[in-house]
């Protein structure tokens, strides 16, 4: 259900007077190289029929120090490393968003999920909300994802919160097998929000 394969990167090319030269062999050229793009996928989960008829989800809170275009690639020691010329394909909260939002499609069959600002015609009964403090590997080498979840009907009381600490390791070296490790991650906060919102049930509590 998911790649390590990256993407071919497009090489500038000089042109000159002797010919063409490749920009590896230019220090300048080499600065300006595109990077390779990485985009977390959905993980798939037992799906079930069950709670609020339709969610939204909240576009996730990330923490600024992973909030950037370079793909955090571990934590420790004080100090935040960045892998390479390895980027995100798009913004890291949106697409934590859509794939969880995705993930939770899957999951829950019987309601319609929803990110935050999609265009729909309907109004979530529940909402569900992600903060990440954390997304990478560990001195240990393994993938953690940190943060909280909270699932909640909309305007009522009812729903549930959790501490995440979730971590697995990782099947390689290479960035690909990270991402594909934080995709599964994420899966497994799917599989809490989505038995959270069976818990809650179909009924909007009353007033």
């Amino acid at each position: 259900m998911h790649s390590s394969r990256r993407p071919v990167s497009r090489r500038t090319v000089l042109r000159g007077a002797g010919g063409l030269l490749a920009a590896a062999a230019s220090p300048l050229a080499a600065c300006s190289a595109d990077p390779d793009f990485y985009t977390l996928v959905p993980w798939p989960g037992a799906a079930q029929a069950g709670g609020p008829a339709v969610v939204e989800v909240r576009t996730p809170s990330v923490a600024v120090s992973l909030d950037r275009e370079r793909i955090v690639s571990s934590e420790g020691d004080y100090r935040l490393r960045t892998a390479g010329g390895d980027a995100w394909s798009e913004a890291l909260p949106g697409m934590l968003g859509h794939v969880l939002t995705t993930d939770l499609q899957q999951r829950l069959p019987g309601s319609v999920v929803f990110a935050q600002n999609d265009a729909v015609a309907t109004t979530a009964l529940a909402v569900v909300e992600l903060t990440v403090t954390r997304a990478s590997r560990d001195a240990g080498g393994r993938a953690v994802l940190a943060g909280s979840l909270a699932v909640h009907w909309l305007g009522h009381d009812g729903g549930a919160s959790d501490v995440l600490a979730l971590s697995l390791p990782v099947g390689g070296s290479a960035t690909g097998d990270l991402v594909a490790a934080l995709s599964r991650l994420l899966g497994q906060v799917a599989d809490r929000a989505a038995a959270h919102l069976r818990a809650m049930g179909a009924v909007v509590p009353s007033e």
